[in-house]
C-alpha cells in the first residue's frame, strides 16, 4: 500500500481557492461531457439517419422494395454490430481504457460510413452497416461509463443525461440530413457517408482529454488519478474521493485477481445490480423507442402520408420533440430521482401507445374502396391479386396486403381509387392524387402524429436516460465496465429483436396491435421498476455499492434492494 499511502501525499494540506477549482471544474467537465458525447451523437444519428435513407434506398433496389426481410436486414445489420461491440466494449474498457475505447469506436465507425456511402449492392451496405454498428456499440456503453466516472455526484445524473441529449440531437441532426439531401444524385449515399464526419471529430477531441480517474486508480496509476481529481473537485473533496476509492480497492484486492463469469454469477451484489441494469436495458427497447426512431418515416406513411418528403419533415418534428424532451430530463433527473421519472414516463408510454393503437386501428377501418372499374381501364398496371368476380370489395388495405400500391383519387384521397402494381407510382403521379405503398389516406392519421408526439414527449424526459443513468453508477468498480458491457450487449440485443421483428409483426397482425403489444409490455415494466429498480439520486459510487450489500456485514439482515 506504500504507492496508495504517497497517492495521500499528493493531496498535500493546500486549500487553493474554490472559485479557481471550481473554473477547472466547469471547463474540464465541458470538454469532456461533449466530447464523449459525440459517442451519443453517433448512437443517434446512425438511428435516425436509416429510417429517411430506408426510402430512397428501397427506390434504388428494386430486392430491397421488395423484400420486407432485406428492409428489416438492412436496419437491423448495424444492431447486430452493436451487440458485438458493446459485448467485447466491456473488457476493452477494463482492460485498456475509456480513452482507448473510444477511439477504437471512431475508427470502425468511419470505416463503415466509407463502406455504407460506397455499396454497390445491399449486401455491401448490410456489411458497412455491421461495421458501423460495432463501433456504435463500443461508444453506446463507453460514453456514459467515462462520464459518469469524472463528475460529481450531485450532477452525474444530469451529465450522463447530456450523452442521451447527444443521441436525441444526432437524431435531429440525422433528419435534417435527410431533408437537406432529398433532392440531391444519390440521396441515401451521402446520408450514410456524412456520418463518418463527427467520429473523426470525436477522435481529435478526446485526444486532449484525460483518462477515467477512477480507471487510472484502479490500474494503479494514483499521480495521474488524483491529477484529474484536482481538476474536478475542490481539494477536500479530492481526499474524500481518494478515501473512497481506496476502500474499494482495498475490498476488491480480497477477491481474486482474475475477474471469471462465475465470479459475477456468485456474487449476490452483482446479480442484484445487473437484474436492475439489464432489465431496464431491456424494458426501454421492448417499449418500442427504436421502432419509433429508425422507422418513423414508415410509420407516417402508415398513418396515411404519401409523399416522402413530408413523412421526411414531419418525423423531423418528432426527432426534435425527443431533443426537447431529453433536455427536460437533465434537469429533472437528479431532483425528482431515477425511479420516479423511469415510472412516470412509463405511465405516460402506455397511455400514449393505447392511443397510437387506437388511431391505427381508425385508420385501417377507414381505409378508401378500391374502384374494379378504374382498375379496368388500365389493364396492364392492375394488380395481379384483384379479381373482377371477387363478391366483397376490396380496400386500400386489402390491396397494399397484396404488395400491390393504391392510386388516390386526386380531388378526394378518400373516393374508390386504383390498385395497381407496385412499379405504377410513376403513372399514378401524372394523373392520380397520391402513391400509396406502405399506408392508406385516412381521416384519422393526424391521431397516430398526436399518439407519436405524446409516445416521444413522455418517453424521452425519463426512459431514454434514467437505464444509462443507472447503469453508469450501480456496478463496483473492478466490475464496471463489463457489467456496463452485459447490460450494454442486452439492450441492443432487445433492439435487434425490435427492429428485426417490426415490420413483419405489422404485416403478420397489423400496427394496431403492434402498438397494442407495446404498451402491455410498459405495463410489466412499471412492475419491474416499482419492485427491483433502487434510487440512485445524490449517491456516491461508494454508497451505491451498498445499496446491493447486507446492511450489516456482520448480521444476517437483508440487501436494501429486494432479491
Amino acid at each position: 500500500m506504500d504507492s496508495q499511502a504517497s497517492s495521500s501525499s499528493l493531496l498535500g494540506d493546500d486549500n487553493e481557492g474554490a472559485t479557481g477549482i471550481y473554473h477547472s471544474l466547469n471547463w474540464l467537465l465541458v470538454r469532456l461531457t461533449l466530447a464523449a458525447g459525440v459517442g451519443g451523437l453517433l448512437f443517434g444519428y446512425d438511428t435516425g439517419v436509416i429510417s429517411g435513407a430506408l426510402l430512397y434506398i428501397r427506390d434504388d433496389f428494386e430486392s430491397v422494395n421488395e423484400s420486407t426481410f432485406l428492409q428489416e436486414t438492412i436496419v437491423s445489420m448495424a444492431i447486430a454490430g452493436a451487440i458485438v461491440g458493446a459485448a467485447f466494449g466491456g473488457h476493452m474498457n477494463d482492460r485498456f481504457g475509456r480513452k482507448f475505447a473510444m477511439f477504437s469506436a471512431d475508427a470502425v465507425f468511419a470505416a463503415g460510413a466509407v463502406v455504407m456511402a460506397a455499396a454497390p449492392n445491399p449486401y455491401m451496405l448490410i456489411a458497412g452497416r455491421f461495421l458501423v454498428g460495432l463501433g456504435v456499440g463500443v461508444a453506446s456503453m463507453t460514453a456514459p461509463l467515462y462520464i459518469a466516472e469524472a463528475s460529481p455526484n450531485r450532477i452525474r445524473g444530469a451529465l450522463v443525461s447530456t450523452n442521451v441529449l447527444m443521441i436525441t440531437g444526432g437524431q435531429f441532426l440525422s433528419y435534417l440530413i435527410n431533408l437537406a439531401f432529398t433532392q440531391v444524385p444519390g440521396t441515401w449515399r451521402w446520408m450514410l457517408g456524412v456520418a463518418g464526419i463527427p467520429a473523426i471529430v470525436q477522435a481529435i477531441l478526446m485526444y486532449s482529454l484525460p483518462e477515467s480517474p477512477r480507471w487510472l486508480f484502479h490500474q494503479g496509476r494514483y499521480e495521474e488519478a488524483v491529477s484529474v481529481l484536482e481538476k474536478i473537485y475542490p481539494a477536500e473533496q479530492v481526499k474524500h474521493e481518494i478515501n473512497g476509492l481506496r476502500a474499494s480497492l482495498e475490498e476488491e484486492e480480497e477477491a481474486p485477481r482474475m475477474l471469471r463469469i462465475r465470479d459475477i454469477v456468485g456474487s449476490k451484489q452483482i446479480r442484484l445490480a445487473l437484474r436492475a441494469g439489464v432489465g431496464l436495458q431491456i424494458f426501454q427497447q421492448l417499449v418500442g423507442i427504436n421502432t419509433v426512431m429508425y422507422y418513423s418515416p414508415s410509420i407516417v406513411e402508415l398513418a396515411g402520408f404519401a409523399s416522402h418528403y413530408t413523412a421526411l419533415l414531419l418525423s423531423l418534428v418528432i426527432a426534435g420533440m425527443n431533443a426537447l424532451g431529453t433536455v427536460v430530463g437533465i434537469f429533472v433527473i437528479d431532483h425528482a430521482g431515477r425511479r420516479k421519472l423511469g415510472i412516470s414516463s412509463l405511465v405516460g408510454v402506455v397511455f400514449s401507445l393505447a392511443v397510437l393503437s387506437s388511431a391505427f386501428y381508425l385508420t385501417a377501418r377507414d381505409a378508401p374502396l378500391v374502384s374494379t372499374h378504374a382498375s379496368f381501364e388500365t389493364p396492364d398496371l392492375m394488380c395481379p391479386a384483384l379479381s373482377p368476380s371477387r363478391l366483397t370489395p376490396w380496400t386500400c388495405m386489402d390491396c397494399l396486403q397484396s404488395t400491390c400500391g393504391f392510386c388516390a383519387v386526386k380531388n378526394n384521397q378518400m373516393l374508390p381509387g386504383r390498385c395497381l402494381v407496385s412499379t405504377a407510382s410513376k403513372f399514378c403521379g401524372a394523373d392520380g392524387g397520391g402513391w400509396f405503398s406502405q399506408g392508406c389516406p385516412s381521416r384519422y392519421g393526424w391521431l397516430a402524429l398526436v399518439g407519436l408526439a405524446l409516445y416521444i414527449s413522455c418517453f424521452s424526459p425519463g426512459m431514454g436516460p434514467v437505464p444509462w443513468t443507472i447503469n453508469s453508477e450501480i456496478y463496483p468498480l473492478k466490475y464496471r465496465g463489463v457489467c456496463g458491457g452485459i447490460a450494454a450487449t442486452a439492450n441492443w440485443i432487445s433492439n435487434l429483436i425490435v427492429a428485426q421483428t417490426f415490420l413483419s409483426l405489422v404485416k403478420a397482425v397489423g400496427t394496431s396491435l403492434t402498438f397494442a403489444l407495446f404498451g402491455v409490455i410498459a405495463l410489466i415494466a412499471i412492475v419491474f421498476i416499482a419492485c427491483f429498480v433502487p434510487e440512485t439520486k445524490g449517491l456516491s459510487f461508494e454508497e451505491v455499492e451498498n445499496l446491493w450489500k447486507p446492511q450489516d456485514q456482520d448480521s444476517d439482515q437483508q440487501p436494501l434492494v429486494r432479491d
